[in-house]
């Protein structure tokens, strides 16, 4: 019968936690302090720690620690009701079996349990990873729901791997940030991390940013170029809307998984690189390999490990963090004493379906940030789809595509209208961009925005 070891200053939850454990067949003792937990361990020769992470005194990090070193084959369980990435990442790297976010599903906690006790006797612990620094290292990579625990536990797993990576998830909800932190995490950390948008580039440019070129090969090569491979040697590459790329450039980006070499355009001789691969689509791949537009082999080799990035529709649970952490950071960078959100505000923030996902939550809180007159974020700073909870008459077909329909038949000026805001969350309000993208200059755009009703929400002067 194994035995089981509760630290959590919380009484009633110990109470649960050992209610629950003990129907299971389990022996559980309780403390309250990591300290107590300590002092308990030499009395019994325990199975398993389930320690929370916020305690008086030791924290369940410190104590996991503490205990790995004195008994590397326990496992041990962190839980806490304030799940973080950094924390996710600590605890993993610390020594845990597993990271537990509260409230807790209790069957999901019988299921944990009982996959970390078979283990005892098999686990090596290697030698702690220093610490995670503290600060807003991972941007927006923000949430405490259990979908997104799960992101931070498989990144904290992953990330000190050689592994090609596959980040799957819906425009806007973040993948380049979880990219970031998979190479934040690893031994390749002090090299380059290089991220390159598939999609924006032609087949002919992406091949040459990639793979780079020779001085000759085509007209404007007029001197040697490296390609990201080379620029990220030792580090990371992220390729974005990995979808994108035709036949030709996926089987030289096969060679490059499989080899480890890449031949810039025009050369005959192949370069050795040692370049971790993270991919992320938007798209379903198993769709593109079933039409003959994506390899079956580079499938298999960019999905090594997959990490399915929710939008925010289905972690509802994490707008308001989100929604707090963009109004920390947009007040600071206006030097605007913008400090809350009203809790009308807020409902509102819920209940829109943000078909944009996290891009367009952070640019709707630019600018709110912007238009507020006040230190309280008020229903009237929100753009009038959000205050009406109706996502600009689009509805998304799938959770992995990003294709559109308009319901009903859309006057002209409406298309213009909705192609115009398209953009500006495209370019997150960049007016210079989205003008070029229309082939006009900025006062012809601002002319536009004005005959739209729409209001700017660029920072440029």
């Amino acid at each position: 019968m194994a035995r089981i070891l509760i630290a959590d200053d919380d009484a009633a939850s110990c109470e649960l936690f050992a209610e629950v454990l003990e129907r299971e067949g389990y022996q559980v003792d309780q403390v309250q302090t990591g300290d107590e937990a300590l002092s308990r361990l030499p009395e019994k020769l325990y199975d398993l720690l389930l320690v929370d992470v916020r305690m008086p005194g030791m924290t369940g990090l410190e104590v996991t620690r503490a205990v790995r070193k004195e008994y590397p084959c326990m496992p041990i369980l962190v839980m806490t009701a304030f799940g973080s990435m950094e924390t996710a990442v600590e605890a993993i790297h610390e020594g845990a079996f597993d990271f537990i976010s509260k409230p807790m599903n209790l069957e999901e906690l019988k299921k944990t349990v009982a996959r970390a006790l078979p283990q005892q006797q098999q686990v090596s612990r290697k030698k702690p990873s220093e610490e995670i620094e503290g600060g807003d290292q991972f941007g927006a990579v923000i949430g405490r729901s259990p979908a997104m625990v799960d992101v931070y536990k498989t990144i904290a797993r992953v990330a000190p791997a050689k592994s090609t990576v596959l980040i799957l998830g819906e425009s806007g909800t973040g993948k380049e940030l979880i990219a970031r932190a998979i190479h934040q995490h690893s031994s390749r950390a002090a090299r380059p991390f290089v991220a390159v948008d598939c999609g924006a580039l032609t087949e002919t440019l992406l091949e040459s940013e990639l793979f780079g070129h020779v001085r000759g090969a085509f007209t404007g090569a007029v001197s040697d170029k490296k390609g990201v491979f080379e620029e990220a040697e030792g580090g990371t590459c992220f390729l974005d809307e990995i979808n994108d790329i035709n036949l030709n450039i996926q089987a030289k980006l096969l060679r490059v998984l499989q080899e480890h070499e890449v031949r810039r355009v025009g050369a005959t001789k192949s370069i050795k690189v040692d370049v971790r691969m993270v991919a992320a689509t938007n798209k379903q791949l198993e769709q593109l390999v079933s039409k003959g537009a994506l390899r079956e082999d580079l499938y298999y080799r960019l999905k090594v490990v997959s990490i399915y990035l929710p939008p925010i529709r289905e972690r509802p649970e994490d707008i308001p963090s989100l929604a707090e952490h963009f109004l920390r950071r947009y007040s600071h960078d206006v030097a605007k004493p913008v400090t809350s959100i009203s809790n009308e505000t807020m409902k509102l923030l819920c209940a829109y379906p943000w078909p944009g996902n996290v891009r367009e939550l952070e640019n709707v809180i630019d600018q709110a940030v912007a238009l507020s007159r006040q230190s309280l974020l008020t229903p009237e700073d929100l753009p009038v789809e959000v205050r009406e909870g109706k996502a600009l008459g689009f509805s998304r077909r799938s959770t992995l595509d990003e294709e559109f329909v308009f319901p009903g038949t859309p006057t002209m000026d409406e298309v213009k209208k909705r192609y115009i805001l398209h953009l500006l969350g495209l370019t997150q309000g960049n007016i210079s961009r989205a003008a070029k993208i229309l082939d006009m200059d900025r006062r012809s755009l601002y002319r536009m925005l004005a005959r739209y009703k729409i209001e700017p929400y660029s920072k440029e002067t």
